[in-house]
């Protein structure tokens, strides 16, 4: 059950992010500083999140917050706020699509990074690790062909749509500084996806960390807007897409997003969580044909097939994982078990 749950939440979680960095482009295309986005977005989310942790909280057991853990919430506040700065950044010099596309490096980075913090066991002689691993190759250069490769159009829904964006694609200088930030902003949540695994292991609250790390990250990204923006007009939000974008992030991806993230990560680890990624790119692109008319090409269909394949491949493998975990419980359980029964039957 909780795997169908975790799994429907993190779809879902994906749809909407496609959508809050779409009318934050248009957002960012009207003037409004990512940096601002940010901070604005932050608080607003705490806002929500605060007094959700009351009510949540209010007939359960408060979680023991040690220096630990604070330290490493405040780490994780970090890295979050480094991913959404880089990512703001990345899609106001590019497009919400080429953000979808260079996301899917985390899926690789989180592997990898997984391995080396041992989050991940790496045996290549069990079929869930093969399973994993070609699932993680698979969904990548799934992600690398919807990306780079367009082949032929399958149908076009005609629309103005596509000549109104013809003119952003000589912007191809643009387009390589917003690649390499949100190349750094893949890599920074790698780095929080492993950093919030190990939080919820030794403080199983997401509602609270969540809660804590977005504190943090309001204090960061305000320190960094008052440097980088001087204009004080800057700070105004206009009653119009500014301020619809900003409640949408503060609602669905600043607060149910991070929550239903490291829910995930808790319980089935940040590979996991990482691996929706690369379903980004598709729902950006079939959300594009079907309501802004653009063309459906090949690449996207073939790129869509095997990023379903390797995604499942994943999902195969972290299954198989879970259940050598439950035998393996119930054998030693047996096993410690059983010489009891001699002793009991004798005492009869």
């Amino acid at each position: 059950m909780w795997g169908t749950g975790v799994t429907a939440a993190m779809v879902a979680t994906e749809f909407t992010e496609v959508g809050i960095n779409t009318m934050m482009k248009a957002a960012m295309s009207r003037g409004m500083s990512q940096f601002v986005y940010t901070v604005y977005s932050n608080a607003f989310a705490l806002l929500i999140l605060i007094p959700s942790s009351f009510i949540f909280y209010r007939r359960r057991p408060r979680p023991q917050l040690t220096v630990s853990i604070i330290f490493r919430t405040f780490l994780l506040g970090l890295l979050s706020c480094c991913v959404q700065m880089f990512m703001n950044t990345g899609v106001k010099y590019s497009s919400p699509t080429l953000s979808a596309a260079m996301i899917d490096l985390t899926p690789a980075f989180t592997f990898l990074l997984a391995i080396i913090s041992r989050m991940e066991k790496l045996d290549y002689k069990s079929q869930s690790t093969q399973a994993k691993s070609i699932g993680t190759i698979v969904s990548v250069a799934g992600a690398l062909i919807v990306t780079l490769y367009k082949g032929q159009p399958i149908t076009t829904l005609p629309s103005e749509s596509n000549s109104l964006n013809q003119p952003l694609l000589l912007l191809s200088s643009t387009w390589v500084t917003g690649g390499i930030f949100c190349t750094a902003g893949a890599l920074c949540l790698a780095l929080l996806y492993i950093v919030q695994t190990w939080i919820l292991k030794d403080c199983p609250a997401e509602l609270i960390i969540t809660c804590i790390a977005c504190f943090f990250v309001t204090v960061l990204s305000s320190i960094v807007a008052l440097v980088a923006e001087k204009d004080i007009s800057s700070w105004i939000l206009k009653p119009d897409i500014e301020l619809i974008a900003t409640f949408c992030s503060a609602v669905f991806a600043v607060s149910i997003r991070s929550v239903v993230h490291a829910w995930a990560c808790r319980k089935k680890g940040p590979l996991y969580a990482s691996m929706f990624k690369p379903l980004g790119i598709i729902i950006a692109t079939f959300l594009g044909f079907y309501f802004l008319g653009d063309t459906l090409y090949d690449g996207s269909v073939i790129g869509g097939i095997i990023i379903a394949l390797g995604f499942y491949s994943v999902l195969w493998g972290k299954a198989q994982e879970e259940k050598m975990g439950k035998d393996e419980r119930n054998s030693s359980f047996e096993s410690s078990a059983s010489p009891k029964a001699p002793l009991l039957r004798g005492d009869v």
